[in-house]
């Protein structure tokens, strides 16, 4: 067996679970920014300025009108993801004209703004809202197979979370920053097991492989063990079916062979440790299971575009550049 340095796995954090690797490769973090209570008449337009956005309703009752689709009714535990959206409208009445946030906008008496004509209304809507960060990697593995709106509903077990993020916002206990921040990555998750259980991806790759029971146990062994020479024999065992089988299905649900998919993982840990560790590229060649450092570096360069020695320069380059001016 191949004997491989240890520290890409050490740094990617590599395990059997597929979804939790994506998420540590491209760095997904779920930040809350604020919130807003909201009553009367009201309807406000929101441009997102992040490629991922999100809405929770912790108490109350509204409108959601996106993507020319028909107005739809947001309940308590409900949480709205925007993939990429230019715009989407919340409001108490869809034939409501909208107004731009910016002018809408009432400062509250404590963390969250107010919209509407009656702020102190018992039957209005409590809203928090924030984004998902995401490094460069991110387009391709979340943003390319996420839909472009995904709206959860209290039976995904949202609404405790959103409880728990209310109060700790509003709270001024020790730790209440950081407990929120828990919570909030706690919120991306069951987001992401929403789209999984529902198989809602908008195009094959991994979301999609993930969400299939049958072939998830053969993802778990490529996330496993990456630098492995993975034969499709293996790999077909492990999901209980015929090597053809699998491999067939493997490309209907994913879009590309097992193989293929296996090449492109590596490519993506080779790009996080170029990033983030000194591990020289013949070490890393060594390491996901490539016959030579030169076999490697064209491997790279297919996917990439550049080679590894380009394209750690090139990174670190503009780690180091300076700010402003």
């Amino acid at each position: 067996m191949l004997a491989r340095p240890r520290n890409l796995r050490e740094s990617s954090g590599v395990t059997a679970d597929p979804l939790s690797d994506a998420l540590a490769l491209v760095r997904a973090r779920c930040v809350i920014t604020g919130g807003f209570t909201a009553s009367g008449d009201w309807s406000v337009r929101f441009r997102p300025s992040a490629a991922l956005k999100l809405k929770g309703l912790v108490r109350g009752r509204c409108w959601l009108v996106a993507d020319g689709r028909p107005p739809q009714r947001l309940a308590q535990g409900n949480v709205a993801v925007f993939n990429r959206l230019d715009s989407f409208v919340l409001c108490s009445d869809p034939a409501l004209p909208p107004v731009e946030e910016p002018e809408a906008v009432r400062p509250g008496p404590g963390p969250l703004d107010r919209f509407g004509d009656q702020g102190d209304a018992d039957d209005g809507a409590v809203v928090i809202g924030g984004h998902i960060d995401l490094d460069r990697s991110g387009d391709e593995l979340l943003l390319a197979v996420l839909p472009r709106l995904t709206v959860l509903s209290e039976a995904d077990g949202i609404l405790r979370l959103l409880e728990q993020l209310l109060d700790e916002r509003a709270a001024t206990r020790p730790g209440a920053n950081f407990a929120a921040d828990q919570y909030a990555q706690l919120l991306l998750v069951q987001v992401l097991r929403a789209v999984l259980e529902r198989g809602t991806a908008s195009r094959p790759g991994w979301l999609t492989v993930l969400a299939d029971p049958d072939l998830r146990p053969a993802l778990s062994l490529m996330h496993t063990d990456p630098g492995r020479a993975w034969g499709l024999d293996e790999l077909a065992r492990a999901s209980a079916m015929s090597r053809s089988r699998f491999a067939t299905r493997f490309r209907e649900v994913s879009g590309q062979p097992p193989v293929a998919y296996l090449t492109r993982w590596r490519i993506r840990l080779a790009e996080r440790a170029l990033r983030e560790t000194d591990t020289t590229v013949a070490a890393l060649a060594a390491e996901l299971g490539y016959a030579s450092e030169s076999s490697f570096s064209h491997a790279f360069a297919r996917t990439v575009g550049v080679s590894p020695g380009r394209f750690r320069r090139a990174v670190r380059g503009q780690a180091q550049a300076p700010t402003g001016a």
